[in-house]
């Protein structure tokens, strides 16, 4: 049978309208009309924070039995019960699994709310979309047996507005600029990374700064680190002033605890800028050779690490040439992986 041009997929966008980060911003880009085409796309967005939960409880479940030969496709957050016992027309895309691999980095809301959801959709649903191949393996461990993962990566666009900066002549011997991309709550572990600044001062770099961009979240996390030596708390910002540190910039660091995928990193390198990040598989996948990769738990070994990627010429140039051609791998990847995502829909679409 083949597939209608007009059959439906009601997309969950309730999360969408306020901040814009990379979930959203893989909603907006992956779930779209223009992305999904042939589907026609029937989005379901919330006007406040309390609308969100009713629309995601009662809506979209309501939705779903209007629309009977209709796929849900959550993009954001893990589908409330009462939509996951719609079974098979539910498609949930998993950017992370630190709602139930972490619990002590959550808020209330996310404890009380979020992870019941994905803890009951994993045990239920059958087709998911990753954004990684570790979310992928990290999802096995959680998900049904005969679960169907499928990787939907994003391709990483210059949503900044960057253009790669030679930074081969600037001299760091007072020390470099870090920034860091994300909102400020425990699992990001700013901490770590202006620890690390502590570091670079005590070892030879005495003006090292770090400039943390993102919203305050829950935790006490920007508290903690406001007024610590050379670390600012640039907040929420605009485009533009987000380009003009980043242009400004020696590296971008980052130190979580956990990540599905890191998109902010990857979106950095449009300025050819040099990435420290954990090693650990994902960001290894994410970075491959391009990255700088550091032990967030060991701050001395980390500023080591950084300074020798930063004292050369020769190392900043390579570093500029390998963020650019990272790029240009993972976005090889993400349009395979649109390709055969929508192959996958259609199927999916045909059964129902």
């Amino acid at each position: 049978m083949s597939l209608s041009p007009t059959i439906s997929a009601i997309v969950d966008e309730t999360h969408c309208g306020r901040h814009v980060t990379g979930i959203e911003r893989i909603t907006l880009e992956l779930f779209s009309q223009q992305a999904l085409a042939p589907f026609d796309v029937l989005p379901v967005r919330s006007s406040s924070r309390k609308r969100m939960v009713w629309d995601q409880n009662v809506v979209l479940p309501l939705r779903s039995i209007q629309n009977p030969a209709a796929l849900v496709l959550c993009s954001g957050f893990p589908p409330a019960p009462a939509l996951t016992l719609r079974g098979s027309r539910v498609v949930t895309y998993i950017h992370d699994l630190f709602l139930l691999t972490r619990p002590a980095d959550l808020n209330w809301r996310a404890r009380a709310y979020m992870a019941p959801s994905l803890r009951f959709a994993l045990r239920r649903l059958r087709n998911f979309f990753v954004n990684s191949e570790a979310t992928l393996h990290e999802l096995r461990r959680f998900a049904r047996p005969d679960a169907d993962i499928r990787l939907y990566r994003p391709e990483v666009r210059n949503v900044l507005g960057l253009a790669p900066t030679d930074r081969s002549a600037r001299a760091v011997a007072d020390g470099p600029r870090l920034a860091a991309l994300g909102t400020i709550e425990p699992r990001k572990n700013l901490r770590a990374a202006a620890a690390i600044v502590a570091a670079l001062r005590e070892r030879g770099a005495p003006g090292a700064t770090l400039d943390l961009i993102g919203r305050e979240g829950w935790g006490g996390e920007a508290d903690r680190l406001r007024g610590l030596p050379g670390v600012t708390l640039r907040g929420y910002l605009p485009a533009d002033e987000i380009r003009s540190i980043v242009d400004g910039a020696d590296m971008l660091i980052s130190t979580s605890h956990a990540e599905g995928l890191g998109l902010p990193l990857l979106e950095s390198q449009y300025s050819a800028l040099p990435i420290a990040a954990p090693d650990q598989p994902v960001f290894r996948e994410a970075l491959a050779d391009s990255g700088i990769f550091i032990d967030p738990s060991d701050p001395r070994a980390s500023a080591d690490r950084i300074l020798a990627a930063l004292r050369t010429a020769d190392s900043r140039r390579r570093a500029a040439v390998a963020s650019l051609a990272n790029i240009a791998r993972w976005n090889a990847q993400a349009r395979e992986d649109h390709q055969a995502a929508i192959a996958w829909l259609r199927e999916l679409a045909e059964k129902l």
